[in-house]
């Protein structure tokens, strides 16, 4: 599945929080961003945080370039299916990043993962597409 999400590309009120991965993962400055455990201390930081406003910004420009990447991708009625489907209306770029956050803090196997599969993998997950028709046995082809 990592080799699948890496070569394809996303998008775009957490219940079990797991304090290590916001407090290692935090970076004294938003430059980079390589596992799922960076790309969601970046996407809900601390509210005392004075890099705050800067990891979000970086954040929900992560989610909407990987969004735009996937569309790109998948375009509707192409050859390739979508890795997920928004609903219409889509969440907003905020809901994205911090509807990750929380996953990935329920998710914590996954917090060494690239920061993309990750997401990726949040998308698949929180946004399935719907599984098309199958044509009834018998049916005139």
């Amino acid at each position: 599945m990592r080799t699948m999400l890496t070569a394809m590309a996303l998008i775009g009120a957490s219940a079990l929080a797991v304090p290590a991965i916001a407090q290692t993962a935090t970076p004294s400055a938003v430059t980079e961003v390589r596992t799922v455990a960076d790309l969601a201390a970046i996407c809900d930081p601390p509210a005392n945080s004075p890099l705050r406003l800067e990891a979000i910004a970086y954040c929900q420009g992560y989610v909407t370039a990987a969004g735009q990447y996937h569309t790109a991708l998948h375009p509707a009625g192409g050859r390739r299916p979508p890795l997920f489907c928004l609903p219409d209306p889509a969440p907003t770029v905020a809901q994205t990043g911090l509807g990750f956050a929380a996953w990935a803090r329920q998710n914590p196997q996954h917090a060494a993962e690239p920061a993309l599969d990750g997401l990726f993998r949040w998308a698949q997950a929180t946004y399935p597409c719907p599984t098309p028709a199958r044509p009834a046995r018998g049916a005139a082809r």
